[in-house]
């Protein structure tokens, strides 16, 4: 089955479409292959496109030399918290029902899907035995700014696994997995909405499941500039992260350092398509929240990061600003273990870790101005080790907070 979550999406998903038809028929002639397509009650086309798009001709040739390979197209608009997870949700519920064994999940805007993509998903499940398979691919060296700076290497230093897409939005995943995501209790409001790739990966790793990652060559779809799209976005993920972190503190706790994940395909060398960011707003932000954040920063911040946050020079050259890496860290593991602190006001934490980020990515661009995607790439990396370099500073922090909870002992 290839689920489509979609929203909006009629100038885009018939490509898609077209793409999945194509793989689904054409690399698992001897499956019975359906697409699904869950729309969040698009003010456009996009259910109708999705149904009524004609396959490639040499699909529609496969098809009648061989009618089990009919390929049946469901559209439905679901029911529930308006969100990307609630329409992924429902995928799960309809491959559960049809005992898939393997669901191919894509996003609706994207312009650089091939049939191929749908084997190269798949494949490892179907041949290899794994239960969940995570992209793998070239993106702009300023396309995934919360990938690059939260959810890879964060995801890396608390599991452990170089999963360097953790919500690339392309996924597959098993039967059984699908039945395990559709038991817990962990799928919340935040997953509800953008938080689900996030969701999806982490429960994968820590339910026990076998993971791998397709490398797919470039991702090109409809990027958004962090200093304008990506507010409500970066709540939603590093919330269920955060939560996650939470749920599963007996596991990161344990591991040390990280390993390589498992790939499956050959080395696409694509260059991935440009996109353009607006750096002065990034700094912009930080500067504004100086103003109006310090407070919030004072309460979920150590001493020194707050020092150091406070007094970062500000030039008129955006490309002169300087935000460390190792500064970064250090505010991300502080409002996570603020983020589970008694009555903390999780939603105010995030708002102000937001234009923190904006500032780390500002200082980033800064940094690789003048680099290649590939350069900059070794940047992503370098910030990824010093996270887990600074690991027991989080677990240091993270025990003193659990002590702080307990009860304390009855006097003998």
């Amino acid at each position: 089955m290839v689920g489509i979550p979609s929203f909006g999406n009629a100038e885009t998903i018939g490509y898609v479409v077209r793409a999945a038809t194509a793989g689904m028929v054409q690399y698992f002639p001897d499956l019975k292959p359906i697409l699904v397509n869950s729309d969040g009650g698009s003010p456009d086309d996009t259910p109708r496109v999705a149904v009524s798009t004609e396959s490639p001709d040499y699909i529609e040739k496969i098809i009648l030399v061989s009618p089990r390979h009919k390929l049946q197209r469901i559209s439905f608009t679901y029911q529930g918290t308006s969100g990307k997870g609630t329409a992924v949700r429902a995928l799960f519920e309809v491959a559960r029902e049809l005992k898939v064994k393997a669901m191919v999940m894509v996003d609706s805007d994207l312009r650089s899907i091939v049939p191929e993509w749908v084997e190269l998903l798949a494949g490892p499940i179907l041949k290899g035995g794994y239960d969940f398979v995570a992209p793998l691919y070239a993106r702009y060296k300023y396309d995934g700014t919360i990938t690059n700076n939260i959810s890879y290497p964060l995801t890396r230093a608390l599991y452990g696994q170089r999963i360097r897409q953790p919500i690339g939005g392309d996924f597959a995943v098993s039967g059984d997995l699908v039945a395990r995501y559709l038991e817990l209790d962990t799928f919340d409001e935040l997953t509800a909405r953008f938080g689900i790739d996030i969701w999806m990966t982490h429960t994968a790793i820590n339910e026990g499941f076998a993971v791998c990652q397709a490398r797919l060559g470039a991702k090109i779809h409809d990027a958004k500039d962090p200093a304008s799209d990506l507010g409500p976005m970066f709540r939603q993920v590093v919330g269920t992260l955060f939560k996650l972190a939470g749920h599963y503190e007996d596991r990161w706790l344990r591991v040390r350092g990280s390993h390589a994940i498992p790939e499956y395909g050959f080395e696409r060398v694509i260059a991935p398509e440009e996109i353009s960011v607006n750096h002065a707003k990034l700094v912009d932000n930080l500067d504004q929240a100086r103003l109006t954040q310090r407070d919030t920063w004072a309460a979920m911040l150590g001493e020194e990061q707050l020092e150091r946050v406070m007094s970062l020079e500000l030039p008129d050259d955006p490309g002169a600003f300087h935000f460390p890496a190792e500064l970064w860290v250090r505010c991300l593991y502080d409002t996570l273990v603020a983020f589970h602190r008694p009555g903390a006001d999780r939603e105010r934490l995030l708002a102000a870790l937001t234009p923190l980020y904006f500032g780390r990515t500002a200082g980033f661009i800064s940094q690789t101005l003048d680099m290649t995607t590939d350069q900059a790439e070794r940047v992503i990396d370098d910030q990824a080790r010093e996270f887990e370099e600074l690991k027991p500073y989080l677990a240091t922090r993270w025990r003193a907070m659990r002590a702080q909870q307990s009860p304390e002992p009855a006097a003998g």
